[in-house]
């Protein structure tokens, strides 16, 4: 099976931890959101990926390096002009075969059952299979009993679904978008359904999903991937006796915390040193920073 994880976005709604990193590589208790989503799909017998990227490429290509890390062969394809989630889709029509392909957003966390998702959609014979569940305040999709998608709207509404990022698609999908400008595959989508195309919807209960792509939905992401551990430590990092990590923590490779520290609630990325009687209390520091007092008491 293949598939490809959208990745191109600048992560605006994530700024400003993507004002230097792409958000594909954000860290989830120390672990690059892609390699999450890479590792999700080859769970479920995806062994060829596509990643599409714009926002600081050369940084995805590299950590990638081809999925010789992570345990599947993977693509890395620049838009050098941002090409949106329809414009992305088709711009790799090359890697596609003649088989149904998946699609996934690079920003979400999930254990859905894609492999299931994926054997409803091969069974309808449809020309596109939404992934969708009931998520307020997402739920902007209407379904009808024989999961039609009947209209995709631009707010929510009582009665109605939402996306979950993942999508199931038939190659004959791609002649539908157009080559080499900026699309919405959404848009696409409501072209379709009103053609009366074959755009339908499985719908997922009873597991989890989690949208990194705000600073909430990160900091609820790092806590959930905890899994009930009170903290997450990096290697070589070095924590004074007095420092008290409350609630949960994630800590970041290399990072220092010294005398009287207190974190909470909070991440830190790698090499972070927070200065003797700093706390950090539902907060994120970002890659490489000093946490400490300046002359007037301040914490900067």
């Amino acid at each position: 099976m293949k598939a490809m994880i959208l990745a191109a976005g600048l992560g605006t709604r994530l700024r400003p931890l993507t004002y230097r990193k792409p958000k594909a590589l954000v860290p989830v208790a120390n672990r690059p959101v892609i390699d999450r989503v890479v590792e999700y799909l080859r769970g479920h017998n995806v062994n060829e990926i596509v990643v599409n990227t714009h926002h600081y490429p050369r940084q995805i290509i590299r950590h990638l390096n081809g999925g010789q890390t992570l345990g599947v062969k993977i693509d890395v394809r620049e838009e050098t002009k941002i090409l949106g989630t329809g414009g992305g889709i088709k711009n790799v029509s090359d890697f596609w075969d003649d088989a149904p392909f998946v699609v996934i957003n690079g920003d979400i966390l999930t254990n859905i059952d894609l492999a299931k998702a994926y054997d409803v959609h091969c069974e309808n014979q449809n020309l596109a299979t939404l992934v969708l569940h009931d998520c307020m305040p997402f739920n902007q999709i209407k379904v009808d009993k024989e999961m039609n998608i009947t209209n995709i709207a631009s707010k929510a509404h009582a009665g109605r679904l939402a996306f979950t990022g993942i999508h199931i698609m038939e190659p004959e999908l791609l002649t539908h978008i157009p080559e080499g400008v900026f699309s919405n595959i959404i848009d696409c989508y409501r072209k379709l359904i009103a053609l009366g195309k074959p755009i339908r919807a499985y719908i997922s209960k009873q597991h989890s999903w989690r949208d990194i792509g705000t600073i909430g939905g990160y900091l609820l992401a790092n806590k959930e991937a905890l899994k009930g551990d009170p903290v997450r430590l990096g290697p070589n990092c070095r924590i004074h006796s007095s420092a008290r990590l409350n609630d949960w923590a994630v800590i970041g490779k290399g990072s220092r915390l010294e005398k009287g520290v207190e974190i909470t609630r909070s991440v830190l990325w790698e090499g972070v040193v927070v200065k003797k009687g700093v706390r950090v209390i539902d907060s994120i520091i970002t890659s490489s920073r000093e946490v400490k007092f300046d002359q007037i008491g301040k914490v900067v």
